[in-house]
């Protein structure tokens, strides 16, 4: 939890609808009472972040805590969206925890390159999404200080 007064926004970016479905339920499993939001792809993820278009209520889409963000999604990828985030002023301050199924070379290099706060290859089951789920939860809620609006 991000304070005691508001639970932390977490937006999720990807397009894998079972993915999201194990994310979720992870997130209830390991009792992160947190704000969970999910777009499907960089466009979305941009928009939301900028509050364009579906996104343009601030009431709709609050300012994220932390950016969970999945590299192979259509329209706009992860890795262009994440460098999109980090050239924006008014976003690059948002940690980006890079989750995703690649376990290339390159694609944890470039995110790290490109500002990613971590990189995640995602767990195969249930039980071992729930263990980062819930570590996450400790370093980025209770561990970590994270800046308030």
């Amino acid at each position: 939890m991000c304070s005691a007064a508001k639970p932390a926004v977490i937006l999720l970016a990807d397009d894998d609808e079972d993915d999201v479905i194990l994310i979720r339920d992870s997130f209830k499993k390991s009792k992160l009472s947190n704000d969970l939001r999910v777009v499907e792809d960089g466009v979305e993820l941009v928009d939301y972040l900028r509050r364009r278009g579906a996104f343009a209520d601030p009431a709709l889409s609050p300012r994220p805590d932390i950016i969970l963000l999945d590299l192979n999604m259509p329209r706009m990828d992860g890795r262009e969206a994440l460098r999109e985030i980090k050239n924006d002023p008014n976003l690059k301050d948002i940690p980006v925890i890079v989750l995703t199924t690649s376990q290339t070379h390159a694609d944890i290099y470039r995110s790290y390159k490109d500002g990613a706060n971590c990189f995640i290859t995602k767990p195969v089951t249930f039980q071992s999404m729930c263990e980062i789920v819930s570590k996450l939860g400790e370093y980025w809620f209770q561990i970590v200080k994270l800046p308030e609006d």
